[in-house]
């Protein structure tokens, strides 16, 4: 019995892939994003809409209060539980989603390492970018050579095992405990031109749905500033734009940009994986790409009908 492992970058059409293969296979959805986990994301999140949700049946969706901690840990160990009771009901698991630690957690799995210290991570938080990278090669020199530049966090949970352990975080790896189910991975991919596309349309259908409204609700809960939901893109370039630092047109324009970014980090993560499947989803409708996805999964999972 297999489990289909579906990612990708932001806007490459990942939800309704998803719901179109669950449907065809009688699978479940375990969301593998780092914010809709959170009750308050929604539009900012973009969490699948209702039609979907009525459809298929979805896991880890806004199930946490804004102001909650969850790390890839807790997610590996919330799948582990989720797939077992969607196997034990005789349906499919598929875990869908792009938030490339989770989806590490899963492909790659974690070491022992040590539960997150809360107070620990608020105070390297709270470090700019820089110093947390010159901690990190002095400490860690062959985590800072596999940990992007701008890998916050990354290299916050780098540092704080060190601190912890007084042990490289990197000494650990190769000791991860293997997913208990066989994995089928599948990325999805376009043309970048494309993607940028779709992402630009995407911002502004969040625009159009609500994001600044849903951002001030946010700005005003006075959440702890280590709280994860507030490094969200969306919402941290609107509390700049409510802090009076610019216009909400050069809000709009830092999302984008920021969001492209994040595209890119994505795609040179998930590229690093093994045994991936990739499909080119470029001038394809969601259920083609579908089609596509169920034709890999067959191939390895003849169970699948």
């Amino acid at each position: 019995m297999t489990v289909l492992v579906l990612f990708g970058p932001t806007a490459v059409g990942k939800t309704r892939v998803g719901a179109y293969v669950a449907e065809k296979a009688g699978a479940e959805i375990i969301s593998a994003d780092a914010r809709t986990i959170f009750r308050d994301i929604v539009v900012g999140g973009d969490r699948p809409p209702p039609q979907i949700l009525a459809r298929v049946p979805h896991h880890l969706l806004g199930i946490l209060p804004p102001e909650a901690r969850y790390d890839a840990a807790r997610f590996r160990a919330d799948c582990e539980r989720l797939v077992a009771e969607i196997l034990a009901r005789g349906k499919k698991a598929m875990i869908v989603g792009g938030s490339t630690l989770y989806i590490r957690a899963i492909t790659r799995g974690l070491f022992p390492g040590p539960a997150a210290d809360p107070a620990l991570r608020a105070e390297l938080s709270r470090l700019p970018t820089e110093a947390l990278r010159e901690e990190l090669l002095r400490v860690d020199p062959e985590s800072a050579k596999r940990i992007h530049p701008r890998d916050r966090v990354r290299m916050i949970r780098a540092l704080e095992v060190f601190r912890l352990t007084g042990k490289p975080i990197s000494t650990q790896w190769g000791r991860e405990k293997p997913f208990p189910w066989p994995l089928v991975k599948v990325g999805l991919i376009c043309e970048r031109e494309e993607l940028y596309r779709r992402i630009a349309e995407r911002v502004e259908r969040m625009f159009q749905e609500g994001l600044v409204e849903e951002a001030r609700a946010l700005w005003e809960m006075d959440l702890p500033p280590e709280a994860p939901i507030l490094r969200t893109i969306g919402y941290r370039e609107l509390f700049g734009y409510f802090r009076g630092e610019y216009d909400l047109s050069e809000a709009k324009r830092r999302i984008l940009r920021n969001t492209k970014d994040y595209a890119r980090r994505q795609l040179a993560f998930f590229r690093a994986e093994k045994d991936v499947t990739w499909l080119d989803v470029s001038g394809k409708s969601p259920e083609e790409v579908g089609e596509e996805v169920l034709a890999v999964w067959r191939r390895f999972d003849p169970s699948l009908q």
